[in-house]
């Protein structure tokens, strides 16, 4: 890969039209020799119950001990019913789901960099969020990283990414220095002020609606899926959505306000819908059967959401932090209503992307992830990998090795009974406009019951996916051989220092990015 020809694609000395020229005359609509496309849907903060098909069922046995939090005062400790996510399902009706997926740290910023990068957080260096309200503007994907982009791009693809940046929002550090042709989104958060819609490199829009932010991603992927087909050019979408990142906020074709305390389900049945629009087009377009789609989440779910009967939440390295939905499509090429249960992660998405678009993988770095395209097209394929790892800042926590999970660090406790808190990042209805009614700590998403947390805490996850039953005693011999992989891998997690704090983001002044 040319990193310095990246660049200069995004300077303008080498236009899309000249790359276009470029393609084989024969890369034509139809042709079954045509590279294939890409399209990834990453949601933010969604929980691994959140949609139909994932989640423990049947309910656990009694005198298990788990207890799971009440949704909104309700008295029931189960939430029985999945939230409406009918087109989620016909993708997994006609692909695959992986059951066992991961990612790397239970937050936003550092799942962001892996997914783009094949690379733990440790390695592509982001492990911290970036926050402009307060005042962390020194952290993003640095320039040396290649991602999914810049590996395609070389090979001729449009590629575009709409939605959530959140690697970075300062100049240095935007999509288009990242090997992306276009960008349309919110560089960050959505809570995190100010809440500004960028174009490229350009603020288009502040204060932002946020209702109509899941619609207009949708309007502008369907477009780019358009033009791309027209032009006749293999594509490279990466669809990062708002939701259901807080604060939640839904169109008013799902918005029920009489029913206000299931604005969650609301925003998840508008995300459905969307992932509804986009396989619909691209089977109109005649794109079906050469265009691989996926769709995961950044990490665990916030107060509102659905953990699935997994212990704990987003920011927490339970469980129900870092394991997420995973469904993967393409017609023709993976088998329909397949279920793989092997242990695979959001590392795994670049290189398996690179390996069925016949690019080569970057020679020059370490690439963490496998591809785990035996994973998509058969449920007996075994993970290629011996273990996973995941981070929560600085620190390496966990290692998941077969159905075993060792805690080396404390996972954290939950917050106590009662507890509440009023959201400093919250809709103000000037700086950020989404309705009030957001859920509360009360609507705690996972598993809360089980042994206390603390180091070196033992799981056997098949037997025990709540994470109730520390087993470390009764299993040394694995503890101390997953022990042994921790401390291999720490060795390649350098000294990060903690980011600086300078200005805040101020409110943009003629379109352009100021401090």
């Amino acid at each position: 890969m040319n990193k310095n020809l990246n660049r200069r694609d995004f300077l303008g000395l080498i236009g899309a039209g000249i790359a276009g020229m470029m393609l084989p005359g024969s890369a034509g609509q139809g042709s079954t020799g045509k590279k294939p496309n890409f399209i990834l849907i990453f949601a933010d903060d969604l929980g691994y119950g959140d949609i139909s098909g994932f989640g423990l069922n049947p309910a656990p046995a009694a005198g298990v001990g788990v207890k799971v939090s009440p949704r909104y005062g309700s008295e029931s400790l189960r939430r029985d019913e999945p939230f409406e996510t009918p087109n989620l399902d016909r993708m997994a009706a006609e692909g695959v789901k992986l059951t066992n997926f991961y990612v790397p740290t239970p937050y936003c910023a550092p799942s962001r960099a892996t997914i783009l990068t094949g690379r733990y957080p440790f390695q592509n260096g982001v492990v911290f969020n970036p926050a402009p309200d307060a005042g962390i503007n020194d952290v993003g994907l640095p320039d040396s990283e290649i991602t999914i982009a810049e590996a395609l791009k070389d090979a001729g693809y449009a590629s575009i990414c709409i939605g959530k940046w959140h690697l970075g929002h300062t100049l240095q550090y935007l999509p288009r220095r990242q090997g992306f042709d276009e960008y349309y989104g919110i560089l960050y958060s959505n809570d995190m002020r100010p809440v500004q819609l960028v174009e490229n490199e350009k603020v288009i829009e502040y204060p932002v609606i946020q209702a109509t932010l899941t619609k207009r991603y949708t309007q502008r992927a369907l477009k780019f899926i358009e033009r791309s087909s027209r032009r006749k050019r293999p594509f490279f979408l990466y669809l990062p959505h708002a939701m259901p990142h807080k604060p939640l906020a839904a169109s008013e074709d799902f918005y029920t306000p009489d029913t206000r305390d299931d604005l969650y389900a609301d925003v998840i049945r508008e995300l459905d819908w969307s992932v509804g629009q986009i396989l619909d087009k691209i089977k109109q377009l005649g794109l079906d059967s050469n265009t691989l789609v996926l769709f995961t989440s950044d990490n665990g779910p916030w107060y509102g959401g659905s953990t699935g009967g997994l212990r704990g939440m987003k920011g927490r390295t339970w469980e129900g932090g870092l394991r997420v939905p995973m469904i993967a499509r393409w017609p023709g090429k993976i088998p329909a209503g397949l279920v793989n249960d092997s242990l695979s992660g959001t590392i795994d998405v670049f290189p398996t992307i690179l390996k069925a678009a016949g690019v080569d993988m970057p020679g020059d770095r370490v690439i963490d992830g496998k591809d785990i395209w035996p994973l998509l097209t058969s449920a007996r394929a075994k993970s290629p990998h011996e273990a996973l790892f995941a981070m929560q800042g600085t620190n390496l926590m966990t290692v998941r090795s077969g159905k075993w999970k060792l805690h080396v660090r404390s996972p954290g406790g939950v917050p106590k009974r009662g507890e509440d808190w009023v959201d400093p990042r919250g809709p103000d209805g000037v700086t950020i406009i989404a309705p009030y009614e957001q859920a509360r700590p009360s609507a705690y998403p996972g598993v809360t019951g089980g042994d206390g947390p603390k180091d070196m805490m033992l799981f056997d996850i098949e037997a025990d996916p709540a994470e109730q039953h520390d087993v470390a005693r009764q299993h040394p011999d694995v503890v101390k051989r997953l022990k042994a992989l921790y401390e291999k891998t720490i060795t390649q997690v350098p000294s990060f220092k903690r980011p600086q704090r300078f200005k805040q983001l101020r409110r943009i002044k003629g379109g352009s990015l100021e401090f």
